[in-house]
């Protein structure tokens, strides 16, 4: 496998290629989502790191396969679900021979008390449309929506134009919507 970047190639064509830090860039963008699909499916912090380190190891080896005209989330959300659900498999299968853990939830049973699989694909595609918008777009989406300010704070806090954060604002509402229409496109009210 190579360990050299070509800059002109994707995040896909050079994870394909087998380049190591497409692979690293790879961790960084989507174990995060990895994580959440696989503690959501076990209950279970161990076993939902276990499980992305598997799908991990397991898209790599499978890298030259992997198809870069379709989209990374997909294929590694499935590789993350069926990792999730071997080690479930696997844990139910010597269950009785491991000491009780009040860790693992509903008895050995998958987790159903967290969001669904549905809610953790959505968190995914917001979180990756998130960081695909412009850096000044995203600035504007993260202190209003996940630090709580207002326009007028923002405003203040970056030192521009009040109509400069609307603007902004604006468009970045405008850019996300459109990149995640398909999710109101696939029936999902919301």
């Amino acid at each position: 496998m190579s360990r050299t970047s070509d800059p002109e190639l994707t995040l896909e064509q050079r994870f394909r290629a087998g380049d190591e830090h497409a692979l690293s860039e790879m961790y960084q963008r989507y174990s995060g989502p990895m994580f959440a699909t696989a503690f959501n499916l076990l209950g279970n912090r161990d076993l939902a790191a276990d499980a992305v380190q598997q799908a991990f190891v397991q898209a790599w080896r499978a890298a030259r396969h992997f198809d870069a005209s379709r989209g990374m989330q997909p294929w590694l959300y499935a590789i993350t679900r069926r990792a999730a659900v071997d080690i479930y498999r696997r844990r139910r299968r010597i269950s009785s021979d491991l000491p009780f853990d009040e860790s693992w939830s509903n008895g050995g049973e998958l987790a159903t008390d967290g969001p669904s699989l549905d809610a953790t694909w959505r968190v995914w595609q917001v979180r990756d449309a998130l960081e695909r918008l412009p850096a000044d777009e995203r600035q504007m989406l993260q202190l209003a929506y996940f630090q709580g300010m207002t326009q007028s704070e923002i405003s203040a806090a970056l030192g521009i134009a009040l109509g400069t954060v609307k603007s902004r604002t604006f468009r970045a509402q405008r850019h996300l919507a459109k990149m995640l229409e398909h999710l109101r496109d696939n029936g999902d009210s919301g």
